[in-house]
């Protein structure tokens, strides 16, 4: 039986991505992740009106009689989300945590897939694969989806997407749609990561929580980094503490972005706390664009 607390999240969730997908996003999806083209499905003899380019030679010299390629279009793909449930996701400064915006984010996105009749699977990490769902299609999939995200329990608190992304490579073989979603504090996945976007369409989604970014005055606070343990107390009263912080906040957030540039990574970050559906499809109508 599933908690009467969590089946109302899911319920929510359901609900209010439903209507972000059918209201704005669907279109958004659809135009910017087309079907893979055509694909060979049979050779059959010539009639005429056939196009002559067609005509798949090989056969024809071995049978003697002309035969043509005949070819359909591949529309369905493979989305997989690789999210990262380490420890420091689990921090949360306004109305949700990072890791429940992250479960949020893969049902809207995997909503928009389902509508467009592709497979989504997932991948759950920290420092290690916690969970990996096969894809498949259907919205009670989806829905199973959301809610392993939700009422996940991890056993490790690190992170390591360089695990992760090894992981995928080797359950996958075709060319799939992969969705990273994490706040990226791991480390030396740069040249894996590199790798995996010439295999795959790989896009990053990196989720920052405004305080990360920014701290309020609010005196002295102990702050502690959940995955090492590591504590240290800051005075925000001090302005030229905050100023500093603030600075060491986007500084990782710009290299972050230049490092997904220069690997050439498709990247949209998103901040907890703001319209990411808003964030999603700028990202998509700017991918479009480009592609």
């Amino acid at each position: 039986m599933i908690p009467k607390e969590l089946a109302k999240k899911i319920r929510y969730i359901e609900i209010y991505t439903n209507k972000a997908v059918n209201d704005i996003l669907a279109g958004e999806y659809e135009s910017v992740f087309k079907g893979r083209g055509m694909e060979f499905d049979e050779v059959r003899e010539y009639t005429p009106g056939d196009e002559v380019r067609t005509i798949d030679w090989n056969v024809t010299a071995r049978t003697g009689h002309p035969y043509v390629k005949r070819f359909v279009e591949e529309r369905e793909l493979t989305i997989m989300f690789l999210v990262d449930l380490s420890a420091s996701g689990a921090f949360g400064s306004i109305e949700k945590t990072k890791n429940e915006v992250a479960a949020e984010l893969c049902a809207l996105l995997a909503f928009s897939a389902i509508k467009n009749n592709d497979k989504v699977g997932l991948i759950v990490f920290t420092d290690t694969v916690e969970m990996f769902i096969p894809a498949k299609k259907g919205i009670s999939h989806v829905l199973r989806l959301i809610r392993e995200l939700l009422n996940f329990r991890p056993r490790k608190v690190s992170t390591n997407i360089v695990e992760a992304l090894d992981y995928l490579g080797r359950i996958t073989h075709k060319r799939c749609v992969v969705f990273l979603i994490s706040d990226f504090q791991s480390e030396d996945f740069e040249k894996p990561l590199r790798i995996l976007g010439k295999r795959h369409d790989l896009i990053a989604l990196s989720i920052t929580d405004p305080r990360e970014i920014r701290m309020p005055d609010v005196g002295l606070v102990e702050l502690e980094d959940a995955e090492t343990g590591e504590r240290i107390v800051i005075d925000t009263g001090n302005a030229g503490v905050r100023r500093e912080y603030e600075q060491l906040g986007r500084q990782r957030s710009d290299r972050l972005c230049e490092l997904f540039r220069s690997i050439d990574v498709d990247h949209a970050e998103v901040v907890t706390g703001r319209d990411y559906v808003r964030d999603l499809v700028g990202f998509f109508r700017t991918r479009e664009r480009r592609l």
